[in-house]
């Protein structure tokens, strides 16, 4: 195989807040992995909540581990990501990256979408949110009518006015809300404040507390009158079990896991403690969207509209219409650069 690596500059549609920060332009980086003419495609992308975690370091990464990854060629990426991970493993964003790349050539390498290679079945597919940032409430709601036909809104809060953005938004819409607080509630108001998001139609509560506060977890948990999902507090595989009990259902980003191959054995271990399973996006274009989209079938929940808040996309692949994600008949993860 031959590694190809190349910075992207993804400009966002509207300036991206959430309680960490705000994104304009979005650094990432294209990883192309290239055997018997074919290519394949992955993307890491960087993120104010793990600053470490760049365009540059992935990189530097990645060249650090270029001979184990060229050394020979592409059977099974499962296996490719078990001999990486001793020399990768410091660097999930970058592995990520690499399993996608892997995935997307091995797909196209056997000539089927990687969900079919997978056994798996394209019905019943969850439908993904749209993902309204932090901003102004007449901002947020003007973001919201942009998208008026979507059936469900991922509404970022974190604010002094997290009620107030809530009642307003739904003045607009019938759609379903799902909140993300980022870490930035206490126990207290996410369990004070519940009861009247879930009058306000929202269906569950996205990671309200930063990952160390377990037991202000078990209270929410237990007192809560909405579901609760992890995000921040599942990110690897060995996060699975630490969340049951905890929250009743994981958010799977692949990025932070380390892509597609331990995102499936997450996903496995989640279904044998009873916990939900959804798989969130970061701010990806169509090449990382495309990867989360293999999973689908396997899904309860599903957030990949990361290349729709984009201006500007590097890729075509799987995409959503209204929220349903649509297929392209290409092999692999089905990503074709533009």
């Amino acid at each position: 195989m031959e590694l190809i690596l190349k910075d992207i500059h993804l400009p966002m549609r509207h300036a991206f807040t959430i309680s960490h920060g705000t994104t304009t332009v979005q650094h990432n980086l294209l990883v192309e992995l290239r055997q018997d003419g074919v290519s394949g495609y992955g993307e890491g992308a960087s993120s104010h909540a793990y600053k470490a975690f760049t365009a540059e370091s992935m990189r530097t990464a990645l060249e650090g581990a270029r001979h184990e990854i060229e050394a020979q060629p592409l059977d099974n990426p499962a296996l490719l990501w078990e001999r990486i991970l001793p020399v990768l493993g410091h660097n999930r964003f970058a592995l990520c990256a690499l399993d996608e790349a892997a995935h997307d050539l091995w797909g196209k390498l056997k000539g089927g979408p990687v969900w079919q290679l997978w056994g798996l079945k394209l019905n019943n597919l969850p439908l993904s949110n749209y993902t309204i940032g932090i901003d102004s409430i007449g901002k947020m709601t003007a973001k919201m009518k942009e998208f008026e036909d979507w059936p469900i809104f991922k509404i970022k809060l974190g604010t002094d006015r997290d009620l107030e953005i809530v009642r307003e938004l739904r003045k607009h819409t019938n759609a379903v809300f799902r909140i993300d607080a980022n870490t930035a509630w206490s126990a207290e108001k996410t369990i004070a404040i519940a009861p009247e998001l879930k009058d306000l139609g929202v269906e569950f509560l996205e990671q309200p507390l930063p990952p160390g506060d377990r037991d202000g977890m078990r209270r929410v948990f237990e007192e809560c009158v909405l579901p609760v999902i992890a995000d921040e507090s599942c990110l690897i595989e060995e996060d699975v079990d630490s969340c049951h009990g905890l929250f009743h259902g994981i958010n799977i980003k692949l990025t932070k896991a380390g892509g597609l191959t331990p995102a499936r054995r997450m996903i496995e271990r989640a279904r044998e403690l009873g916990l939900k399973v959804m798989v969130g996006c970061m701010n990806e274009s169509t090449v990382g969207i495309s990867a989360i989209g293999q999973l689908l079938p396997m899904l309860d929940f599903v957030d990949m509209d990361g290349a729709v808040l984009l201006a500007e996309d590097i890729a075509t692949g799987v995409h959503l219409e209204k929220g349903r994600a649509v297929f392209p008949e290409v092999n692999g993860n089905g990503v074709t650069l533009l």
